[in-house]
């Protein structure tokens, strides 16, 4: 029998995973598309899908017949909407709540890095786009060796980012930068996001920077490797973009990290591109696309 969910918010993350949900899982079932915007393309989809839905945000699912069933309620709502909806839900112990937000009230998640650490967590979070795709590079080398810092510059057509993503630019960046130290393991994270205007609109690119203790560099391209072929089990539009790249930072000639003072050891460029699946969303949008295919992937986990 598939675990009943509900998704907070119908715009363009929260009908993409509705979209994901119906036509890829088999663990679980769309139940309820919850919005405040009664005109909104999202709840319009959801009923021509003959999928329940309200207008009301998360009181009106609270006061549904429907809600008693559900088991996971994902939020694709923003930072400030999400601790809102999580004091309404958290009174609920049979619920989990999955955070597409960067609130950050729950734990970070990043599927293929800590899942395991974080499966009876009555709250996760998502993180955001740019940390799920950079974050599991980051843990791939600091598997190998101990990464001083973790520097990322996630690249986004203008067009795929929607006022939620717009309004969260600095709880992005904080998100981020924290999710780099405490969930791809270095001690020093930083992280930066570019809104690119091109038209035609570019496909997600993401740089990864690492400093690394020195190591073999191949068992770290091999890591780096292996990591890819995780995440491409749930995006299959993540890959590698040029091969890795390495380069010394000599003890003799050290680079300055806030918050760290002088370092050398190994560096490691990672070139990355994710491809939306097209589900909802265009293909230039992978930003979108991993936030939801991740939040589905981290369900499916949980339920088994």
């Amino acid at each position: 029998m598939k675990t009943k969910v509900a998704i907070i918010g119908s715009g363009n993350i929260g009908t993409d995973l509705m979209i994901k949900i119906i036509r890829l899982s088999e663990s679980l079932e769309m139940s309820v598309l919850v919005g405040i915007d009664p005109d909104s393309d999202g709840l319009a989809r959801a009923k021509r899908m003959d999928i329940t839905t309200t207008h009301e945000g998360i009181d009106g699912l609270l006061k549904m017949p429907e809600w008693k069933d559900i088991k996971i309620v994902f939020d694709a709502t923003s930072a400030k909407a999400h601790v809102y909806n999580w004091n309404k839900i958290k009174a609920f112990p049979d619920k989990k709540m999955i955070d597409l937000t960067p609130a950050a009230i729950g734990p970070y998640l990043v599927p293929p890095v800590n899942f395991l650490d974080n499966m009876d967590v009555p709250n996760v979070n998502m993180v955001t786009c740019g940390g799920q795709a950079t974050i599991p590079m980051v843990a791939a080398v600091n598997r190998v060796a101990k990464v001083h810092y973790g520097e990322i510059v996630a690249s986004i057509a203008s067009k795929s980012a929607g006022p939620g993503t717009r309004a969260n630019i600095d709880e992005f960046t904080e998100t981020t930068a924290a999710a780099i130290e405490k969930v791809g393991g270095a001690e020093r994270g930083k992280a930066i996001i570019v809104l690119n205007p091109a038209e035609p609109p570019l496909v997600m690119r993401d740089t990864v920077f690492t400093l690394s203790e020195q190591a073999d560099r191949e068992k770290i391209k091999a890591s780096i490797h292996e990591m890819v072929l995780e995440v491409q089990k749930y995006v299959p539009g993540y890959q590698l973009h040029q091969e890795v790249q390495f380069d010394d930072i000599p003890e003799s000639d050290p680079v300055f990290i806030e918050g760290l003072g002088l370092r050398h050891g190994l560096k490691t460029t990672v070139l990355l591109k994710v491809v939306g699946a097209g589900h909802y969303l265009p293909e230039y949008a992978g930003n979108l696309d991993i936030m939801t295919s991740a939040a589905r992937a981290t369900a499916e986990r949980i339920v088994g």
